[in-house]
């Protein structure tokens, strides 16, 4: 009988369909990245998603963001997901989670619960946490490097951690994870080196803050606020999808 995954079927197969319709991912930042990984998780048939994320839509999420529109600005974005996933495939189980993640909030999550994690999210002390729970729990996990400040969506590619070079996040996290012990991490990355962001204070958000009232971390806190385009970072999470909905079914591997 047809349904909204026939056509991802006749690709994959019917017990890869199942296997997919019972797997559980927690995807940790549903901003640019993120929030496009969980749209093409839920339109792959995935059956379960948590949605980790205490952010509210602002007006400057708009140029990238899929849950950012005109309509949805000052709500949350795991409620915004929430609802779009309904509209989707109402089947899906979805976990909202209004939290900033760090170690001090890890232990609210139980990482042996989920088929794979996303990390999806900005801060390095919490990139390294998120590696350091998957991997306590033998959880896979891919986590996206730096996305900001880049124009070439051609450029990104999935390696080993340890096989990665010029994007500077992925330096400090060859670094932070080899002193950890840990011996493999997948993640997508790009050698496109960043562009430097104008400096125009009529368009900054030091001078010109538009975050929604009740944001808990506004971007004034940010020592750079990062450049950023709708055609990169919706990319980075479309490849971040490709590669967990083949390795849940067991397509392909396409990490040394």
């Amino acid at each position: 009988m047809l349904n909204q995954f026939s056509r991802t079927r006749l690709l994959l197969g019917k017990d890869a369909m199942e296997k997919l319709a019972h797997a559980r991912v927690a995807v940790f930042g549903i901003g640019g990245v993120g929030g496009y990984t969980v749209e093409a998780l839920v339109r792959s048939g995935i059956g379960g998603i948590d949605l980790i994320d205490d952010d509210k839509v602002c007006l400057t999420n708009i140029n990238r963001q899929i849950y950012a529109t005109r309509k949805t600005i000052g709500q949350y974005k795991v409620d915004v997901a929430a609802e779009r996933i309904a509209e989707i495939n109402p089947e899906v189980v979805v976990h909202t989670y209004k939290t900033f993640f760090t170690p001090e909030t890890a232990g609210e999550f139980d990482f042996s619960a989920y088929d794979y994690v996303v990390d999806a999210i900005d801060t390095v002390t919490g990139k390294i946490e998120l590696v350091m729970q998957a991997e306590k729990a033998g959880v896979p996990i891919i986590c996206s490097m730096g996305a900001g400040n880049k124009l070439n969506p051609a450029a990104f590619e999935v390696a080993d951690i340890y096989k990665t070079s010029v994007c500077p996040l992925a330096k400090v996290m060859r670094h932070e994870m080899k002193k950890r012990g840990i011996k493999h991490l997948k993640v997508v990355y790009s050698k496109e080196k960043p562009i430097k962001p104008e400096d125009d204070l009529s368009i900054s958000c030091k001078t010109g803050c538009v975050c929604p009232p009740g944001t808990a971390r506004k971007c004034t806190a940010r020592r750079q606020v990062p450049g950023s385009t709708a055609f990169v970072p919706s990319v980075v999470g479309l490849i971040i999808v490709g590669e967990i909905v083949t390795d849940l079914v067991g397509l392909k591997a396409t990490m040394a």
